[in-house]
Order: C-alpha cells, then sequence, then structure tokens
C-alpha cells in the first residue's frame, strides 16, 4: 500500500470511525483500525462487534494494500500533524505502516488486515430513505429513554417500527416512555420491527450532522442487522432480539387535567428546582392551579425552592411530582416554544407533548411523595 491524501481529510475520517473501535474487549485487534485501498479512496473501518462504522476519504492511490494498526496511537499522531499531504505506505513486510508529513515520520507496527473482523453485508436485504434531519430529531428525542442497565436487554435498545412510508421510534426504561413518528421519503416494502442500541442510533445521529442526502436504511433478510448508508460513510448494527413492550398501551389516552406552558420558563424553573432536589431524592413537584403551576424541591439538609410559571390550565387543580433527572431531559427534547402536560392523579403517569407537534409524545412515571 502506499497512498497520499489531506491530514485534515485523515483526522476526520478516523474521528468518523474511531467511536465504533472496542475499548474493552477479549479480542484486540478491534481495537485497531482498517485502512485500505478501495476504488481510488482511502476505506477506513472499526467495529466493536456491536457497531461497524466506515467512511472513505480522498487520495491518491500508487499501490494498493490494506492493515490494521492501533486506533488511539494513530488519531493522536495524525491529529498532532500539520494541515499538509498525509503519506502512508506500508514497509517490506507489510506489519508496519509508515506514516511521513512534512518534516515528520513514523512507523506504527500493525496487524495483518484479513484477521480483522468481516464488517457485516447486509445484501438484498429491505431498504427505504430517510430525511437526515428528521432521523436526528427523532433520535435525539428517543435515544436518552433507553435503559442503561442490561438487566433487561431489550430495553436497552430502540424500536424502529416501520409501517409503509411510517417510520415509529419508541424507547422506555421502565419509568419513562418516548415515541416519535416520523414519515419516510421511500417507503419500506413490507412491516418490520427491530431493536436497535441506543447506542448505535447515538452514534448513528453524530454521523448524521451535515448530511444533506437522504439516508438509505436497509434490513437484512433474517432481521439481525440494519444498515445505514450516508454520502461517505456507512454505518452495521446488530439487532437486539427479543420483543419490545406494547408501548401503545402504555399511553394514557385521556386526562382531567391538561396545563400548556412556555418550555424555556418550565426548563429554566425545573433547573432552579433540581439544585434541591439533588439532596431530596430528585423530586419535583409540580403543582397546577388555574393560570399557572408552581414547580419546587425541597430537602431537610439544605432548604427549599419554589418557582411559579404562567399556564394555560383546562381541568382542575392538580399535583404530581418527577424525577428531577427525567423532567429536564424530556424538556430539553422539546422542539417547540410550548409544551402541554397531561395528568389525571399524583400516581398516574405524566404526558408531555409539544404544542403543535402530533408526532413526539413522552410518558413520565410519578414519584410517591407526601404533600
Amino acid at each position: 500500500m502506499k497512498i497520499s491524501c489531506l491530514q485534515e481529510n485523515l483526522n476526520k475520517g478516523l474521528g468518523t470511525v474511531g467511536r465504533a473501535v472496542a475499548t474493552r474487549t477479549t479480542l484486540p485487534i478491534t481495537q485497531n483500525i482498517l485502512l485500505q485501498t478501495d476504488q481510488g479512496r482511502l476505506k477506513l473501518s472499526a467495529t466493536n462487534l456491536e457497531i461497524a462504522i466506515t467512511c472513505w476519504i480522498g487520495a491518491n492511490i500508487e499501490e494498493e494494500g490494506a492493515i490494521t494498526v492501533p486506533s488511539r496511537l494513530l488519531t493522536e499522531l495524525v491529529n498532532s500533524l500539520p494541515s499538509e499531504r498525509v503519506d502512508l505506505s506500508l514497509t517490506p513486510r507489510g506489519r508496519s505502516l509508515k506514516i511521513s508529513c512534512a518534516r515528520f515520520q513514523a512507523n506504527l507496527s500493525g496487524l495483518d488486515a484479513t484477521d480483522f473482523p468481516p464488517i457485516p453485508q447486509v445484501g438484498d436485504g429491505k431498504t427505504c430513505r430517510l430525511d437526515p434531519e428528521a432521523l436526528r430529531l427523532a433520535i435525539s428525542q428517543v435515544a436518552f429513554a433507553a435503559a442503561t442497565e442490561d438487566s433487561r436487554p431489550v430495553l436497552t435498545g430502540i424500536q424502529m417500527d416501520f409501517q409503509g412510508n411510517s417510520l415509529t421510534l419508541a424507547g422506555a426504561d421502565g419509568f419513562r416512555l418516548a415515541v416519535h413518528h416520523m414519515v419516510a421519503a421511500t417507503p419500506l416494502p413490507e412491516i418490520t420491527a427491530v431493536i436497535l442500541p441506543a447506542r448505535a442510533l447515538s452514534e448513528l445521529h453524530r454521523l448524521l450532522a451535515g448530511e444533506a442526502d437522504p439516508v438509505e436504511v436497509a434490513v437484512n433478510p433474517n432481521h439481525s442487522q440494519v444498515l445505514f448508508r450516508m454520502h461517505n460513510a456507512e454505518m452495521v448494527s446488530q439487532v437486539i432480539q427479543g420483543t419490545f413492550p406494547n408501548y401503545q398501551q402504555l399511553i394514557p389516552t385521556s386526562c382531567t387535567t391538561r396545563a400548556m406552558v412556555d418550555v424555556e420558563e418550565f426548563l429554566r424553573a425545573t433547573k432552579s428546582a433540581a439544585i434541591f432536589a439533588r439532596d431530596g431524592s430528585g423530586i419535583v413537584r409540580l403543582h397546577i392551579k388555574p393560570g399557572q403551576m408552581s414547580v419546587s424541591a425541597r430537602s431537610e439538609e439544605i432548604g427549599d425552592n419554589e418557582g411559579e410559571i404562567d399556564a394555560q390550565v383546562e381541568g382542575p387543580e392538580a399535583k404530581i411530582a418527577f424525577n428531577s433527572h427525567y423532567l429536564l431531559d424530556v424538556l430539553g427534547a422539546m422542539p417547540g416554544p410550548q409544551v402541554t402536560l397531561e395528568t389525571t392523579n399524583p400516581s398516574s403517569p405524566g404526558v408531555f407533548k409539544p404544542v403543535g407537534a402530533d408526532n413526539y409524545v413522552h410518558v413520565v412515571m410519578p414519584m410517591f411523595v407526601q404533600w
């Protein structure tokens, strides 16, 4: 292998695939990045066996070849180089990579490219196309609601439910549920539901930044892998096997009290209350009254806090308490200037919906407190 490329492009490419590099693994080669020539471009690949990310950068190819080298060393080295042309070549035995840039030279020991885990090929799967910005919004409103503990593996994932030209993303951790509906640019040929790791979709959210063209999504025939193909990058994710909860049954269909408030004011009041909630089991109390809503928290050790915000209220007075972390998350995900909170009683879930949009709903279980 003998190629040359710009330091800026190589650094960006390494940053793209680097998040898929394994951190803790029993397979050391997954801590490497695979570099190989591919149809006149340099192809970079990394995998942690759960997700695999590949990207292509422009390069001048003199000799074909491939090698894997430690991701951390290569990334730190390239990042330290001047913004000039970088020359990459294999040593005669092909076990180390020579890197030259301006007046800098280095040699990195590597491993044979044939030992690198094969990047999954989705093949002749079912495909559709999605708008990248719409998909980024959907991921940002749902991914944080997934569980972080592995006691129930399906809850660490996000269900993607394809039905014609409609795609629904749903995430839940047993205490909250987020559901986002979006429209596909081209429909999937048949109804398909897969559960992808929330971590994988968070990486996809990062990769989609700046994408202008529709993202191609392909599900392989046995529904074990999903491919996302972008302009100069691809990501393949393994599917979590299992049955996702029937989330439609978890969304209340009625309420007794509905309050519409300004998102920024609600968020500001919650942030203030959260300071006191840290020492009070994380509890933030909401008291909905005609024309206003109070947001409060108290701690036996440090004191208490209360803020009032304007609200358009339908129905009787209501009281409900939430975990401050969950409340901050859902308010931070709201796209519009206003949000509605629907409640029935202090022990029933609270339902958050953005005003003016009917494609997102967030359900949060309340905390039981003495009022």
